[in-house]
């Protein structure tokens, strides 16, 4: 997946940390102003630690964006043009922060504004004299499925973490190298919208991320061949029906419900690993063929054409399945269009297993490739 260019990829040479909270800050400007705004104030608050590092003042009194603003000014380091750019995105940051009222995307853009004549002083006067600074550019609302606000609120957290973590990471001495302080974690890689690590979730010495847009994910007991009848139990007991009931830890899980043991939390633990590998696959795939339909089945996929909508669910066109046709045919789905995206689910009818859903998507699969080859020549239309 290639790397997604963002205005400030120029700050990368000095600080990573800085230039990719920088970057979450332009994706949030048009999904999250709010957001924006309010990190904004830490962004900027952490160059001016930097600057203050740089200048050999001491920091361990101050202890707010105001304080550390009247330090640098009081002392000439401030032009009043940067004193005010700070004060502006310091003073709109605040209000957003505590301010219910809705912010518009015009007050994040001049927050914006603001920050870059703050990064293009701190460039220019603190980093490298072979470093230049673009022109301001506005951004541009992206026409790509955007990050949710939530999901930017994570993100920035994480990598804010990072950047002071950065700040404290002690400068490497020519004649040593080692140190006994802790290394700063890696910098995550870009991710799509929606692959963002919500939280983590262990079993054992065993690992699991789940990504944002499983956050409150249905599991559909189905998904889940050797624990379904665990998931069932569990369910009733509120513990399993969506991903956010599931604790941090399987370990015991199998305790909420009677007559299973440590072999149903391994087991649920496993399948849940296929189950989020599955989800982040079919999201890939409406990520990349958006507005296209598809019909799942386990790992497997078909495209929804629209020749295939409209073959009519009957025994003749459907073999060995009499039960599931007549079935859905009483919910009145009568046309392959009409079924659910997720096939699996069909399952919950009487006497109809997954072998039998297997049956209708190997089916579906037939019909789908015999209306993708191409016609015989000299065939008419």
């Amino acid at each position: 997946m290639d790397k997604p260019a963002y205005f400030y990829q120029f700050l990368e040479p000095i600080s990573k940390e800085l230039a990719f909270v920088a970057r979450e800050l332009e994706n949030s400007i048009f999904t999250g102003p709010r957001t924006m705004l309010t990190h904004a104030r830490i962004f900027v608050e952490n160059i001016l630690q930097q600057v203050i590092q740089a200048e050999g003042l001491s920091d361990d009194q101050w202890t707010n964006l105001k304080e550390r603003i009247d330090l640098l000014n009081e002392n000439g380091y401030l032009t009043p043009e940067i004193r005010d750019a700070l004060h502006h995105v310091r003073q709109i940051g605040n209000q957003a922060a505590h301010d219910s009222r809705m912010f518009r995307y015009s007050e994040a853009l001049l927050s914006w504004e603001a920050v870059y004549k703050i990064v293009k002083w701190y460039v220019e006067v603190y980093g490298p004299v072979d470093l230049t600074v673009p022109g301001y550019q506005d951004p541009s609302p992206q026409t790509e499925q955007a990050y949710d606000t939530t999901e930017i609120e994570e993100r920035l957290k994480a990598l804010e973490e990072l950047l002071v973590a950065s700040m404290k990471k002690p400068k490497e001495k020519p004649e040593t190298k080692e140190t006994n302080e802790p290394a700063v974690p890696a910098l995550p890689e870009p991710e799509r919208p929606g692959f963002t690590t919500i939280r983590t979730i262990t079993y054992k010495d065993q690992k699991l991320e789940v990504p944002y847009f499983l956050r409150d994910a249905f599991l559909l007991p189905q998904r889940f061949s050797k624990s379904e009848t665990f998931l069932i139990r569990l369910g009733a007991e509120q513990q399993a029906r969506i991903m956010s009931e599931l604790p941090n830890n399987f370990e015991g899980l199998h305790k909420h419900v009677k007559r299973y043991n440590e072999k149903n939390d391994e087991n649920f633990f496993e399948e849940l690993k296929l189950f989020i590998e599955e989800e982040k696959t079919r999201r890939q795939l409406t990520l990349e063929r958006p507005g296209e339909l598809f019909f799942f089945y386990k790992a497997e996929h078909i495209i929804v054409t629209e020749e295939l909508s409209k073959i009519p669910l009957t025994a003749n066109e459907f073999t060995g399945i009499p039960s599931l046709i007549r079935q859905l045919n009483e919910d009145q789905i009568e046309m392959v269009g009409r079924l659910p995206q997720e096939l699996v689910i069909l399952a919950k009818y009487a006497n109809v297993g997954v072998g039998t859903v297997e049956k209708l998507f190997e089916q579906l699969k037939e019909k789908q490739q015999r209306s993708s080859e191409p016609a015989p020549v000299g065939s008419r239309s």
